[in-house]
């Protein structure tokens, strides 16, 4: 995919900072220049190209997680065929989406924000940039603006979660990060193991075994893992029945309804839950086969529960393309990979599908007056503002369902909040803390992944309006109950000091 469009030069001051250009970015683009029309704003994302997490990921089979219906926007109607989308199609739609409604002009790629400070003197984020691309190599500069909004995502863009393997350096053949997939990297006829069993690995494993010699997938524990199908048979009827943004809203609905309450089934009957898996996967795969690698000691959705599109890991067990292997690894070995139990498994590629490094705020060092804004000490009220923390928004998308239906919610608070401001005469708007409000984890998963990184997220409270219900519905009517003159406190406009003319300096 090209470079996304980059503006001229950035701009000195801004009404609002939307920071990274994937789906979250762009959706809170297009509802600030919808809904705020009065307001500006510009998108700054650290990477050469749009598209942040769906841009990064390039390994074999690489697609969604989710369905596309509930993953793409509700204002711009997925036409492709479709539903469990390759990441090459949803980096062509979020293109095709910014440049119909104008987003691209305000998006500055190569431009990473490093810091943000806010002052309460003048009511405004300076935003500290580094911007690449330059002779003289990386330049930094700052940017202000009145509201600052992340979109940065939840996990690490620079590291993912890397096990200590002993003996690594011996191996004679070729390590592989998911993450940081290599252009032009050859499997064919290669024997190759995958480390991992999640949604990652679970996708990578069938795609190379088209071409791969062998295929094995080391996994140290089962994961959960359920099969749909790569096109929406109800989506394509309801497509040849309705013009195309009514039916997107249908089937986005019905989807978003059938995927959430499969989460709350999995959580409210979990040994039901558990037979329909197993009986599931034995179908394809077999009994023996499920009892030894697909039958985890947790419940469905005590971690994530993965996908296989039309069933393609399973589809290759049976054909023999792939072999699993549930065991820990005792270390590397010129050949391969050895196992606690003896055995090596050769390997020309070994690919490590180990996991994300969760991370809040992107790299980025927020203050408040000087003062660093540590995310875990702060409560995240609505899902959207810390408390305490004046003008700022955070995205952070559901965790059982797909990540743009609730950024999408995200989004539209914001603007409500901006309206609210805008009508009040507000220069600033706060959460404050609240005593008696018992502090929970913002993700309640037992995976790897979060238990590594939830302790440095934002917290959420044991009732409204400090707590998510992971559910579409009652976030939506949650949101819809919020009082933002009672529950925000306000600045008035007329007690803050202009800014004046300090908007920008080299750096």
């Amino acid at each position: 995919m090209t470079s996304s469009p980059r503006p001229a030069s950035l701009p000195g001051h801004v009404d609002v900072l939307i920071v990274g250009a994937g789906i979250s970015g762009i959706d809170a683009a297009f509802r600030v220049q919808s809904q705020c029309p009065d307001r500006s704003y510009a998108v700054l994302e650290a990477r050469e190209s749009l598209g942040g997490t769906c841009d990064l990921f390039r390994y074999p089979g690489v697609r969604a997680d989710s369905d596309i219906y509930t993953l793409s926007f509700p204002f711009q109607p997925w036409t492709g065929e479709n539903s469990m989308a390759d990441g090459d199609e949803i980096l062509d739609y979020l293109r095709r989406t910014v440049e119909r409604f104008g987003i691209d002009r305000h998006i500055h790629s190569a431009t990473k924000v490093v810091a943000a400070d806010w002052s309460g003197a003048t009511a405004r984020w300076r935003v500290t940039v580094e911007q690449r691309g330059g002779a003289d190599g990386p330049r930094r500069s700052t940017v202000t603006c009145s509201f600052l909004y992340l979109c940065t995502g939840y996990y690490d863009y620079e590291r993912g979660h890397e096990p200590e393997f002993p003996g690594i350096e011996s191996f004679a053949g070729t390590v592989v990060r998911p993450q940081f997939w290599p252009e032009g990297l050859d499997h064919t006829g290669k024997r190759v193991v995958v480390i991992g069993s999640g949604a990652t690995a679970i996708t990578i494993v069938p795609a190379m075994a088209r071409d791969a010699a062998e295929v094995t997938m080391l996994q140290r524990s089962p994961t959960w893992i359920s099969a749909l199908p790569r096109r929406d048979r109800f989506a394509a009827r309801v497509r040849r029945l309705l013009p195309a943004g009514p039916a997107h809203r249908v089937i986005r609905a019905r989807n978003a309804a059938y995927a959430n309450g499969f989460y709350h089934y999995c959580r409210r009957f979990p040994d039901r839950a558990r037979t329909l898996l197993t009986r599931a996967a034995a179908r394809r795969i077999g009994e023996e086969a499920v009892r030894e690698h697909f039958t985890p000691s947790y419940a469905p959705w005590d971690e994530r529960v993965c996908i296989t599109a039309d069933a393609d890991l399973f589809k290759a067990i049976k054909r023999e393309e792939v072999e699993v292997v549930t065991d820990h690894i005792d270390g590397f070995v010129a050949e391969g990979v050895r196992l606690r139990s003896g055995r090596v498994l050769p390997a020309d590629i070994v690919v490590t599908a180990t996991g994300l490094r969760m991370l809040a705020f992107g790299h980025i060092a927020v203050s408040v007056d000087g003062e660093p804004v540590e995310p875990s000490r702060h409560l995240l009220w609505r899902g959207t503002m810390l408390s305490d923390v004046p003008n700022f928004a955070l995205c952070f998308g559901y965790v059982n369902l797909s990540w743009t239906m609730r950024a999408n919610l995200t989004a539209r608070l914001v603007c409500r909040i901006l309206n609210h401001m805008r009508r009040a005469d507000l220069a600033a708007v706060t959460p404050p803390a609240e005593p008696g409000v018992r502090e929970q984890p913002m993700i309640e998963l037992a995976s790897g992944y979060v238990q590594r990184g939830v302790r440095s997220f934002p917290r959420q409270g044991h009732r409204a309006p400090w707590r998510m219900h992971q559910t579409y519905l009652l976030d939506t009517l949650d949101i819809a109950r919020a009082s933002l003159g009672r529950e925000l406190h306000g600045v008035p406009r007329a007690s803050v000091r202009p800014a004046g003319d300090d908007t920008r300096s080299g750096g």
